[in-house]
């Protein structure tokens, strides 16, 4: 995808405003798109106002977790807990409770996973072995120790690259495998048999509202937790063992701190929408239709390509565009970044797509969430809106 033509680069003649925007221009990758559909009128309002630890708040919050493990097909034998402060707050508490009773290979390929590196190595001090590849690319999934705890993310957010699949996860490895999957839960297969940790927020993929997340642990997780006490002092909203047992109540709705119930009740309707769309396939079948129906653009067009460079490893969800370098002859990295603002900028103010521009430390590009809460006949919708975007910030 060299050859650019005159109007699509940006220098003779001019693309016309399209007629038809998206009905939902919500493109960004979180908070995402709220399900087709929603209205705050619609949410179940009977436990606001009520203690998350009464009858009816436990309930709602055991309810939201029963749900949960049937959409996400999560077996019987791991427990899921709503854990404060997001991904990040279920990640953290993974990492802090569980690392240190063996060495620990970190995988890292975007922001996210640099930042799991960064506490790991700087925070907690241990000797981790680093695996890195440059976005746009994953790290040499062979070179993973199995007798090692490994740390991962199932899909780079910021890079649009994930993990094609578990196989490279041995059956019969000694360390646990903790997987931060937020970006990837009810959009891609994940193989509990292969994670021992699971985290996700609920703003990703089924448009939830933020500050919660999920932790789900398998039975070899709970065993270290019960066996291994870490060196290090554990803050109150990490801990998920008392005297050497795991805190039950936390997996059964008696949440560490206070949870917001109506996120919660935001979060069951979401859970209940995708019961409706026919569950995990479903769910992971309008990601593809989304990402397929970009990805088909993108081939078509000339100054736009994939951060991702192999196909098997592009995300569904937040897929990464770069421009491509004919598009911008002699414009460097911050030239890009201020072009891609630009584009932002024009979609946002013709409420033709919100928030689509690249996170803020990785390369330049174009970010668009396809997650399953989009639907696919907004995405057909927004391609030429973002050539007309590119046009016109090119030409300004």
């Amino acid at each position: 995808m060299t050859d650019l033509s005159p109007a699509v680069a940006g220098t003779t003649a001019p693309i016309d405003k399209p007629a038809d925007k998206p009905r939902r221009p919500h493109f960004s990758s979180g908070p995402c798109a709220k399900p087709p559909g929603w209205s705050p009128e619609k949410l179940a309002l009977g436990s606001l106002g009520r203690s998350h630890r009464s009858k009816i708040g436990k309930a709602r919050l055991q309810h939201a977790i029963e749900l949960t493990r049937h959409v996400l097909r999560v077996p019987a034998s791991h427990r899921i807990g709503i854990v404060p402060a997001s991904d990040t707050g279920a990640v953290e508490m993974a990492l802090w409770s569980l690392l240190g009773a063996r060495p620990v290979t970190m995988l890292a390929w975007e922001s996210f996973g640099q930042g799991w590196v960064t506490d790991v190595a700087k925070q907690l001090k241990l000797d981790a072995t680093i695996l890195t590849a440059p976005y746009g690319a994953l790290p040499d999934l062979a070179a993973v120790d199995p007798a090692s705890d490994v740390v991962f993310t199932w899909n780079g957010t910021t890079s649009g690259v994930r993990v094609p699949d578990g196989d490279w996860i041995r059956d019969d490895r000694d360390g646990l495998t903790i997987c931060d999957a937020t970006s990837a839960a009810f959009a891609q297969a994940l193989p509990f048999d292969k994670l021992d940790v699971v985290t996700f927020s609920w703003q990703k993929v089924l448009g939830g509202e933020g500050a919660h997340g999920i932790l789900i642990l398998s039975p070899r997780a709970v065993e270290r937790l019960e066996s291994y006490t870490p060196p290090w002092p554990l803050p109150k909203i990490f801990r998920l063992t008392k005297s050497g047992k795991l805190i039950e109540g936390i997996f059964k709705g008696e949440t560490i701190n206070t949870p917001s119930m109506l996120a919660v009740e935001d979060y069951i309707y979401a859970l209940e929408w995708a019961e409706l769309q026919g569950g995990l396939p479903a769910l992971m079948n309008r990601a593809e239709a989304n990402a397929a129906t970009l990805d088909a653009w993108v081939e078509k067009t000339p100054w736009i390509e994939h951060l991702a460079v192999d196909p098997a490893t592009r995300s569904n969800t937040s897929v990464c565009l770069k421009l491509a370098d004919a598009a911008v002859p002699g414009l460097d990295s911050d030239g890009q970044r201020a072009l891609v603002k630009q584009i932002e900028a024009l979609l946002d103010l013709e409420g033709a797509a919100f928030d689509i521009a690249g996170h803020r430390d990785a390369p330049p590009h174009i970010r668009i969430w396809c997650g399953a809460t989009v639907d696919t006949e907004d995405v057909e919708r927004l391609t030429p809106w973002l050539a007309w975007a590119f046009h016109m910030a090119r030409s300004a």
